[in-house]
């Protein structure tokens, strides 16, 4: 007997097998005994992880934090060997994942999500993969990633070119080897400033093609010290819970008021500490002002400035490596190890094509105005499509087909950064305006599949099954982030932050500044007043419990 139109194949469909999806199949399935599909187009979990295998992709946030919270036994059974972990143990850490909790099995990969289509009717999800299959559900829920579609060179002839054409956010899981090759690196980015020391160790000639310099600071990685480790496992949920009232969702507390505030000799104090102390504490604990006061920040900024000259030998290639222009901490800080250094090599050279852009690669190498440079190998390091990107590439469409892409025509709009008026049941986890990349993503990662799921549990518990934002509430909050962004320095820096790294995308702030406490409270508000905000419905077809 075949099955009525108006039931779903399942509760949820979620598309990713990374930090997103991994935990949402594990809440859904194993917590909440819902049907759930995940579609995933790698061969394995992992998400960014899986992808991103070029030398010296890391973690930038500390491995003890870098992790998941929701269970215990995991929390204390996973031991990481470095501070900061490397691509190789983070994705090692998600397979242990998957096989503790046994997720594979209801994982299909190697398949693609092309279609999200909102069946008004029968208030049903119909998805579409690129395999021709077509699954039918309730609620679906995207852990695409922020930074998982490849942004398209802005120049022609990749296809030309006759060497080898690398791209860090697609690394072939062979490696690459460099050895005695001249190689082209477009982009300075963070994939790029971490891959450029060790390509720079192998090849015999590598020319680095910068559009933007990066106030790179150190990461200060090392081995995990393990007094701390043990010190930090046995008050883990004391450290989680410092974490998640953190503005970034780690537990830093020595940020001061202001920069200016504060002498000269003292604030260089305090900026040398926070340089030696690594990863993100110059950033996010050293004064509160840097992001909102611009003579605070110009502080910081002179500061790394000079840290750069000191570290780089040839005066010219310093003065192409110091940022000028535009504010630190408006593009996402990007963290270093032994970046300076490499340009100290005579066989790395830097081209500076925001002057001079390139104007096309060609059979043998990269044109800029007059002069090819000759190469064997280009590794594109150029970045992502952030925040939208992954969502545009789903064609999803919401009622009356109404299309995301059309919906957003003028930048992202939604309530709460993870679910959009007009396209009912659908999560976005870590979406555009919620704090998502401006917070430590595993735990940001948690708090909005646990506000995914205790929404559909609390829809299924009163014998609801639709939930979707107004458009006062989605107008509300579209007013509330871009008010707090306009008080910070942010817009007026072109970075993807802003969609402004993508020809022709909208401008607009992207990300959440208010900070995960503020962000936490709000949506824990919005929960406890019955989802205000939302309109919750029934529809006649039946949930599939398994």
């Amino acid at each position: 007997m075949s099955q009525p139109i108006s039931s779903p194949d399942v509760d949820v469909v979620v598309v990713g097998a990374g930090f997103a999806g991994l935990y949402a199949l594990h809440k859904l399935r194993d917590m909440m005994q819902l049907s759930t599909r995940v579609f995933e187009a790698g061969s394995d979990v992992g998400g960014t992880w899986f992808w991103n295998r070029y030398p010296g992709a890391r973690c930038d946030i500390e491995s003890i934090h870098y992790s998941y919270s929701f269970d215990e036994d995991l929390q204390q059974e996973w031991q990481w060997s470095e501070k900061f972990a490397g691509q190789p143990e983070i994705l090692r850490y998600l397979e242990h994942v998957a096989d503790r909790f046994d997720l594979r099995k209801d994982i299909t990969f190697g398949t693609r999500v092309v279609g999200v289509h909102w069946d008004d009717e029968n208030s049903l999800w119909t998805v579409h993969t690129d395999t021709g299959e077509i699954v039918r559900s309730r609620y679906f829920i995207s852990g695409a990633g922020n930074l998982s579609v490849p942004k398209t060179p802005e120049f022609g002839g990749i296809d030309s070119f006759r060497g080898e054409v690398l791209m860090t956010g697609n690394w072939p899981h062979e490696g690459a080897d460099f050895t005695g090759k001249r190689v082209a690196v477009i982009g300075t980015g963070a994939s790029g400033i971490q891959a450029i020391p060790f390509i720079a160790q192998e090849a015999a000639e590598l020319t680095v093609f910068q559009r933007t310099p990066n106030f790179a600071t150190p990461l200060g990685n090392g081995p995990s010290d393990s007094d701390e480790v043990a010190e930090i496992k046995r008050n883990y949920g004391k450290v989680r819970n410092a974490a998640r009232n953190h503005f970034l969702g780690v537990p830093f507390d020595q940020v001061q008021p202001s920069a200016l505030a504060v002498d000269a000799e003292e604030r260089r104090r305090t900026f040398d500490a926070r340089w030696n102390a690594g990863g993100f504490r110059l950033f996010i604990d050293s004064y509160q002002d840097i992001l909102f006061d611009k003579k605070a920040n110009d502080t910081i900024a002179d500061y790394i400035r000079d840290r750069i000259r000191e570290r780089v030998q040839d005066p010219e290639k310093a003065a192409k490596l110091a940022p000028t222009g535009y504010s630190y901490g408006t593009k996402r800080p990007p963290l270093e190890t032994n970046y300076y250094e490499a340009f100290n090599r005579d066989t790395v050279n830097i081209v500076d094509v925001k002057t001079t852009p390139i104007d096309e690669i060609t059979a043998t190498g990269v044109r800029v105005g007059d002069r090819v440079y000759e190469v064997d190998t280009i590794v594109l390091a150029t970045g992502f499509d952030a925040m939208t990107g992954p969502l545009m590439a789903m064609d999803i469409r919401g009622r009356g087909g109404l299309p995301l892409a059309q919906k957003w025509d003028h930048g992202p709009t939604t309530y709460l950064g993870i679910m959009v008026h007009e396209f009912p049941n659908l999560f976005l986890i870590t979406g555009p305006q919620s704090p998502s990349v401006l917070y430590n993503m595993p735990l940001a990662i948690e708090d909005h599949v646990d506000f995914a799921t205790d929404a559909i549990d609390y829809l299924n518990q009163r014998g609801l099954d639709v939930i979707e934002p107004t458009k006062d509430a989605e107008n509300s909050w579209g007013a509330l982030t871009n008010d707090i962004a306009n008080q910070t320095l942010l817009p007026e820096t072109n970075s993807w932050y802003m969609g402004a790294n993508i020809p022709g995308k909208p401008r607009a702030c992207m990300v959440y500044l208010g900070g995960a406490p503020a962000y936490r409270a709000t949506c824990a508000e919005v929960v406890a007043d019955g989802y205000a905000g939302f309109i919750l419905t029934r529809t006649d077809s039946p949930l599939t419990v398994s």
